[in-house]
């Protein structure tokens, strides 16, 4: 049975290909700046960039950004700690209606945790 990372992943990787393949020139544009702004390079560091999409993510109440920039960070080496504590940057300056969208965000956390750990 997958888990919620896998779950997740899979759902957005068939959805994106569907997307993808539609072969909608602004659609295409809008995937690539997305890639290109979180990638290596300029003058913030990958995982300065991925914790920056994670606070916006919480502020406009995006669970599944929120997903990606966790995912993302976890990738990064993030630890929980710098994630907490960007979580409440993002609940601070989004008030206490990102609070449900705090508890999915760290639930999902917990999953990434428990999956590197099977």
């Amino acid at each position: 049975m997958p888990n919620k990372v896998e779950e997740f992943n899979a759902y957005r990787q068939q959805m994106n290909d569907k997307i993808l393949n539609e072969n909608n020139k602004i659609l295409k544009r809008i995937f690539n700046l997305d890639t290109n702004a979180f990638a290596e390079g300029g003058a913030l560091d990958k995982k300065t960039k991925e914790l920056l999409g994670l606070v916006a993510s919480v502020v406009l109440r995006c669970d599944d950004c929120v997903k990606y920039h966790l995912e993302s960070s976890y990738k990064q080496g993030v630890a929980r700690e710098e994630v907490m504590e960007t979580l409440s940057i993002g609940t601070l300056i989004g008030g206490t209606i990102v609070i449900p969208h705090l508890r999915r965000a760290f639930e999902y956390w917990e999953a990434l945790e428990e999956a590197k750990e099977e």
